[in-house]
């Protein structure tokens, strides 16, 4: 729903028509790693998932965690020490630097966001690998499920695909501990006949309630729907008209076919919050059980 807010889905389209004048112009230069595949798409026809390997992940993952640990531990760091000072009887330098911790905190966060923002911001080409290739496919125009297998990639340069159709998946919610031992949910999807699984804690992150994997199974459901329009989110915005069933959808119900481009942050952020209680009223567990008419589930 968030991805991309209507403030970069206008920021993209200014990007792309500069783009096309210079192009145009003859005055075009590539931005660095722009012809790189990054392997995933998501339009009218497919939701194609990948993401990039751990080296890529690494250097990211460490700017944003100490970047935000910065900013979370550093205020916290200093009342701590203000509040310890103020309890000793006397001010003394060398104690407040051998137990302060704030210089601590610095130590621990302060040099690798540093390094790993240096190395983010400016040299792409040290941490940046782009994905072997996508990890699943669901296809609309199709029906099929793609998994895409690399256990043969180092030895033989080859990438193994496993299809079967949509419906022949069902949704598992997994239940697993956190590192405090909370339980936390993510879906699955898995084959009913084969040894075919997707773990989906790649797209969303496995959350403490059912609700969230509820929602996003609710949503690959109405994307594989070629009977319903697409799901009316800022993803699909620019590829609505290409997909006949919501292009029809949409000139019946009179959709403006720049809604999501041109709403105001205000409005914007309504709308996500009306999302988050639509899926805080999610009614998945009090559905019929369709597949319980033909199937004879085994654990």
């Amino acid at each position: 729903m968030e991805d991309p807010k209507p403030k970069s889905m206008r920021f993209w389209e200014q990007s792309e028509k500069e783009k096309a004048e210079m192009k145009a112009s003859g005055t075009y230069v590539p931005r660095p790693l722009e012809h790189i595949d990054l392997h995933y798409k998501y339009d009218h026809e497919r939701f194609r998932f990948a993401k990039l390997p751990f080296r890529s992940q690494f250097w990211l993952s460490l700017k944003i965690f100490c970047k935000w640990g910065l900013i979370i531990l550093l205020p916290l760091s200093i009342l701590t020490d203000i509040i310890f000072e103020l309890d000793s009887s006397n001010f003394d330098i060398k104690e407040l630097i051998s137990y302060s911790t704030t210089i601590l905190v610095l130590k621990v966060l302060l040099a690798p966001w540093i390094c790993s923002s240096i190395i983010v911001n400016y040299f792409p080409r040290f941490w940046f690998r782009p994905p072997k290739g996508p990890l699943w496919e669901l296809n609309r125009r199709t029906g099929l499920v793609t998994l895409f297998d690399y256990r043969n990639f180092k030895k033989e340069g080859a990438i193994e695909k496993v299809t079967a159709p949509f419906y022949e998946f069902d949704a598992y919610i997994v239940t697993s501990p956190d590192r405090q031992g909370l339980a936390m949910n993510g879906l699955f999807l898995i084959h009913r006949y084969r040894d075919i699984r997707i773990n989906l804690n790649d797209l969303i992150t496995p959350d403490n309630t059912t609700q969230k994997p509820c929602a996003l199974w609710d949503f690959l459901q109405n994307f594989m729907d070629i009977s319903r329009p697409l799901p009316d989110i800022p993803m699909y915005e620019a590829h609505r008209h290409l997909d006949p069933v919501t292009a029809e959808h949409d000139h019946k119900a009179s959709r403006e076919p720049r809604y999501w481009i041109d709403m105001d942050d205000d409005t914007f952020k309504a709308k996500v919050k009306e999302m988050l209680g639509r899926i805080d009223a999610i009614d998945t567990f009090s559905r019929p059980n369709l597949m319980a008419k033909h199937v004879k589930y085994i654990d």
